[in-house]
């Protein structure tokens, strides 16, 4: 079992990307969470969780896991599987075994062959608006 510090969190806070041993909570493989939850800090989910995520830090889903819930996050990455909305302050990237059945809204999104998306998508250099749903799609005005 990894122990976590502040000096490891603190060497990589430049970074979007958060490795094995950086996170602050940890949801395992074997484990089930259900119903709100909320932390300050990075987040790696391997198993299994239902209900809301909210973090102010980064979210890992790694490939395996499988969230229904609806997310919000600073960043995250996802390589496992999403049934929800997900909102990202900055950074939303899908990994080639992502599968996402829900809306996003971010403000980089960057999405491997592989990765599936049923969903609306909204990415705007304004980040989350704080909406729960994206604003609908414009189109240019034929009137001139």
């Amino acid at each position: 079992m990894a122990v976590f510090n502040s000096k490891d969190k603190e060497e990589n806070s430049g970074g979007f990307e958060m490795k094995e041993g950086e996170a602050e909570t940890v949801i395992g493989a074997s484990v089930k969470v259900e119903g709100d939850f909320s932390s300050e800090g990075d987040v790696l989910v391997q198993g299994i969780v239902s209900g809301s995520m909210k973090t102010k830090g980064n979210l890992r889903v790694d490939g395996g896991a499988k969230i229904k819930a609806d997310i919000e996050a600073a960043n995250a990455s996802v390589r496992g599987e999403i049934e929800g909305n997900v909102s990202t302050k900055d950074n939303l990237e899908l990994g080639n075994s992502a599968k996402i059945t829900g809306d996003i809204v971010t403000k980089i999104l960057s999405i491997e062959p592989g990765a599936v998306l049923n969903g609306h998508c909204s990415v705007s250099t304004e980040g989350v608006t704080g909406e729960s749903e994206p604003a609908d799609v414009q189109k240019p005005s034929k009137e001139e």
